[in-house]
């Protein structure tokens, strides 16, 4: 599919009204199948929810100061054009000392691996992640490509160079 192609993907997939877009989910071996798949918890809502799912069924320990990858026991087909990224669940972050790490993550659509969550404890005790914990969110995004132009100069604006807190905070 050429840049054209996917441009035209995006834009459809923009419209409001046309909000569903395929995503191919495999349940890996160690997926245990009590779990659901994952799912918008409401309406309205942006993301779906992604479990820990360990191979041994009985859950990890965070260290403080650790990170780790946390298996979901799940791989993505995400159609070209679209990226899915990984947050952190607000709840989570707001209640404990775990953070997703690189977050947003981001899994490309040509990625058929299974997709893991980097989780660290910014805390000063352990924290154990258990079998089945919802640990993060995904959403689903369209991605635009950039065409890369070298050049000697770039037009002026009002911020021009300054940046790292320059615009203040209130």
């Amino acid at each position: 599919m050429d840049q054209e192609e996917i441009l035209k993907v995006a834009k459809t997939s923009l419209n409001p009204m046309d909000r569903n877009i395929e995503l191919r989910i495999k349940k890996l071996d160690h997926f245990d199948n009590e779990f659901q798949l994952p799912r918008y918890e409401s309406e309205g809502a942006a993301g779906a929810d992604l479990r820990a799912s360990f191979e041994n069924k009985e859950g990890l320990n965070i260290s403080p100061g650790a990170r780790v990858l946390i298996p979901t026991g799940l791989a993505f087909e995400i159609p070209l054009g679209f990226e899915v990224q990984i947050r952190p669940r607000s709840g989570l972050s707001l209640k404990t000392d775990l953070l997703v790490v690189n977050s947003p993550g981001t899994i490309d659509c040509d990625y058929r691996g299974e997709v893991k969550i980097i989780l660290g404890n910014f805390g000063k005790d352990d924290i154990f992640i258990e079998h089945g914990m919802r640990i993060a969110q995904m959403v689903i995004s369209p991605v635009w490509q950039a065409s890369l132009t070298v050049s000697e100069e770039l037009s002026d604006s009002d911020r021009g160079a300054s940046g790292f807190g320059s615009t203040g905070i209130k």
